[in-house]
């Protein structure tokens, strides 16, 4: 009679500190935009959590956590993580982890009945600005009219692709090595790809054009710049500057700090990288030199939550804005969008599917469409926000190569190895 009493107002999500993992599972979806490992992870009270694998990247990586994780008290996000990041990397090697965090926030968030923005210290904000990432065409004038469209869907903020990729058909633009149009392995400053005078003219006028159509009342951003050396970067950055870019990303990779500082040193458009960055150490030589403007880590690399609210955090105290790379369904993009509620610098965050009809399909208790006028509304409801997966929708869009919803995984059950660090 005296627990009913006592526990008669109290609103009982899940029995926390019993609560247990049981499963871990994926589906692989194709065309979400591109391909992405949906995770799900099971417990002993029927709590369920999903996360997301970074685009494109190997469902094995998740896989290969799941005997680390059975038996875990899934509400003890940041424990489990530090045992489980040994075992990411960047680029998409850091997929499998950030995945899994994402999964054990928003079960952590469904036990204690509070949104993940609420583990992740609050929100800062109620609504989360999205930039709509648009594949370049080669005709200025056409690629600023599909730019246009998304802005009169509502975004404030857009990008699109200005570099190599626009210029390897246009005579005297380049000066580059055989084979160096199909080599994609190479490194920028090894490819020995050259930009000429003639091909920076021809960029900036393909800005011109572009900038003329969509107005300079609204941001936008530009990326995939191709494999080339610092020099070119600079002249290219230079010819930019009177188009008020939002920033130019990604010009060189990100591992050369050096390099970076030095760009950005020389022009005055804002530089940005870090779509391929694991956890906040890999950020520290870009954010503690000052070698880039904005910060731009991927949640489904760079360790999913609560360590890319770390970076931001990091980031801020430099005074360095974030934006959020995604190429991702709704799940990530959830994620996201708590992690940014709950970011002050938070600037936008990529939604990579705007021409995907069936996006906001794939999990129900949103609005549909999921974006309205560029912006998603930040959910008190708890976890991630949503309701479930909407199975049907799922089936319909699961990868052909594996085409099952959630197949067991009991041949990872006993996945092992001496996992410590230092002897």
């Amino acid at each position: 009679m005296s627990e009913a009493i006592t526990e008669e107002h109290v609103a009982t999500a899940s029995r926390p500190s019993a609560l247990r993992i049981t499963d871990l599972r994926v589906a692989n979806l194709a065309g979400v935009p591109f391909h992405s490992s949906i995770v799900r992870i099971e417990t002993n009270q029927g709590l369920v959590g999903y996360g997301e694998v970074r685009d494109q990247a190997s469902a094995t990586y998740a896989l290969m956590l799941k005997s680390r994780l059975v038996g875990e008290n899934p509400c003890n996000v940041e424990k489990i993580f530090r045992g489980i990041r040994q075992f990411g990397h960047h680029g998409r090697q850091g997929g499998g982890v950030s995945g899994v965090e994402m999964a054990l926030t928003d079960l952590a968030g469904k036990a204690y009945g509070v949104p993940a923005h609420a583990l992740l210290g609050g929100r800062y904000r109620d609504r989360i600005r999205c930039y709509a990432d648009t594949p370049s065409l080669p005709d200025p004038h056409e690629m600023g009219a599909r730019l246009l469209e998304r802005r009169r869907r509502g975004y404030t903020m857009l990008k699109m692709d200005v570099g190599v990729d626009l210029l390897w058909d246009v005579p005297g633009a380049l000066i580059a090595p055989p084979g160096a149009r199909e080599d994609l392995a190479t490194m920028h400053p090894f490819t020995g790809i050259q930009v000429t005078d003639l091909g920076v003219r021809h960029l900036a006028s393909y800005v011109d054009v572009v900038r003329s159509i969509v107005g300079y009342d609204v941001a936008l951003a530009a990326d995939h710049f191709g494999h080339i050396a610092l020099d070119s970067c600079i002249r290219i950055g230079r010819a930019l500057e009177p188009f008020t870019l939002a920033w130019i990303e990604d010009l060189i990779p990100w591992q050369l700090t050096d390099q970076w500082r030095q760009l950005t040193e020389a022009v005055a458009v804002p530089t940005c990288t870090g779509e391929d960055i694991y956890l906040l150490d890999g950020f520290r030589p870009l954010l503690d030199t000052g070698a880039i403007r904005v910060v731009h880590p991927d949640p489904a690399t760079a360790g999913g939550m609560a360590e890319t609210k770390r970076i931001g955090d990091h980031a801020q105290e430099r005074g360095i804005p974030m934006a959020l790379h995604l190429a991702a369904s709704p799940i990530a993009t959830m994620a996201s969008v708590h992690l940014a509620a709950a970011t002050q610098n938070f600037l936008a965050l990529e939604h990579h599917a705007a021409e995907v009809e069936f996006w906001s399909d794939l999990v129900t208790g949103l609005p549909r469409p999921l974006i309205e006028d560029g912006h998603i509304a930040v959910p008190d409801t708890p976890g991630l926000g949503f309701g479930d997966l909407d199975e049907e929708s799922v089936r319909c869009h699961l990868d052909p190569r594996d085409p099952v919803f959630f197949a067991e995984t009991k041949h990872w059950d006993r996945e092992s190895s001496h996992d410590r660090l230092w002897s």
